[in-house]
């Protein structure tokens, strides 16, 4: 009798062992389901401020063209609307590896979009409609194969470690390269002779867009760090930010003697692109450094080497993407080597160089493809495409500095 309560009482306590741990198993399942649950619901709001930087922001800062708002806007919104699914249908098939949530590849769909737009920058203003859709649908593949390749250690290229957390190589440098790329294959005679021309109206659009991207811009750097060091993160780019703002009022005045609408347009936000690299490793002391060394050289390259370099490359960089993305961006690239412990220093100099050769190769490819779809016989205007608008006249038209 005794044994057989014994035998009972071990067999409660054998089931109520079982319970407790199903108990136990089942909180801990919950309790990381609803971890991953909230991590997800952060990155999907980072992901409509990205998506607020793209089609807002993008879009209104490349307005400044005079007399090519309407086609800027539209031509920001066929893009992004091709590069989001694109995306998404060349890593659904597998060609491209990586394990990552829907909101994950949203946000990378839409790095990819961010990067599509800057190379788009370089060629605002000649291309018809159509084109940048057809930019899109060449872009996406490239930019994706060189992301594979760079942070993903595709074709076994990369063999240690790579700082690019927000970008500035991967997204900047390789858009403004790929653009500069598509220019050269596009380049005609005829595009040096047409100035580009903004106006007051223009130039206060662009500077409203500037503003949007400068508010968002670190949802787009901390949109897949860590949750511990989003705070940090934040921080950091708003102080790049700020330094880069600074410098660049500080070094229009000085080159310009009077401050210039573009330079604040556009080489504020260079601190941004530069700091992306090591938005999560620089102390914030470090963090401020690069925003101003980035905004003075930006603002540099909009006073000075803008124009030499269309002489010498034969082709228009209508929005400066070079100034803004393609030398900040290699900046922070390679601010990450004194940041970065541990950093892998000659890794990091071979994805720099990689990226810089497929964004070359893909963009004057793409450019020599585009070509064959033809030309716009008046570039900088919206009237070849759109309903009532009137071509203006002007007897002394404003050249953009």
């Amino acid at each position: 009798m005794i044994e057989k309560m014994q035998k009972v009482k071990y067999l409660m306590l054998s089931l109520g062992l079982v319970l407790i741990s199903s108990i136990v198993g089942a909180t801990e399942a919950g309790v990381a389901h609803s971890i991953n649950s909230v991590v997800e619901v952060q990155q999907y709001n980072r992901a409509i401020h990205i998506m607020a930087m793209l089609l807002v922001g993008f879009g209104f800062l490349m307005v400044f063209v005079k007399n090519y708002g309407r086609s800027a806007i539209t031509a920001t919104f066929l893009m992004v609307a091709v590069a989001v699914p694109l995306y998404f249908l060349i890593s659904d098939s597998g060609l491209f590896e990586g394990n990552r949530t829907e909101i994950e590849k949203l946000i990378l769909a839409e790095f990819g979009a961010a990067s599509l737009l800057i190379a788009a920058g370089a060629l605002l203003g000649r291309l018809k409609m159509f084109q940048y859709i057809v930019l899109g649908l060449l872009f996406i593949p490239f930019y994706m194969f060189n992301e594979w390749m760079i942070l993903e250690n595709g074709l076994g290229v990369m063999s240690g470690s790579f700082a690019d957390t927000g970008g500035s190589i991967v997204i900047h440098a390789f858009g403004a390269i790929f653009g500069i790329g598509a220019t050269i294959g596009l380049a005609k005679k005829k595009y040096l002779e047409k100035n580009v021309e903004a106006d007051a109206t223009s130039d206060r659009f662009s500077l409203l867009g500037s503003m949007i991207l400068w508010v968002f811009w670190p949802s787009f750097c901390a949109a897949l760090v860590p949750v511990e060091l989003i705070p940090y993160t934040v921080v950091n780019v708003f102080l790049a930010l700020s330094g880069s703002t600074l410098a660049t009022y500080v070094m229009s005045v000085s080159l310009r003697g009077k401050i210039n609408a573009a330079d604040i347009a556009n080489a504020a936000l260079a601190g941004g692109v530069a700091i992306g690299s090591t938005c999560d490793f620089a102390n914030h002391t470090e963090a401020v450094i690069i925003g101003l060394v980035a905004g003075a050289v930006s603002t540099f390259g909009f006073a000075i080497i803008q124009s030499r370099q269309q002489k010498v490359f034969k082709a228009v960089d209508t929005c400066g993407v070079t100034n803004l993305h393609g030398i900040p961006g290699i900046l922070g690239g390679l601010a990450a080597i004194p940041i970065v412990s541990g950093l892998d220093v000659g890794n990091q100099f071979v994805g720099i160089g990689l990226t810089i050769a497929v964004a070359l190769l893909g963009g004057l490819i793409s450019g020599k493809i585009i070509s064959i779809f033809g030309e716009r016989k008046e570039i900088y205007h919206d009237f070849a495409e759109f309903e009532d608008v009137e071509v203006e006249f002007e007897v002394y038209p404003r050249k953009r500095a």
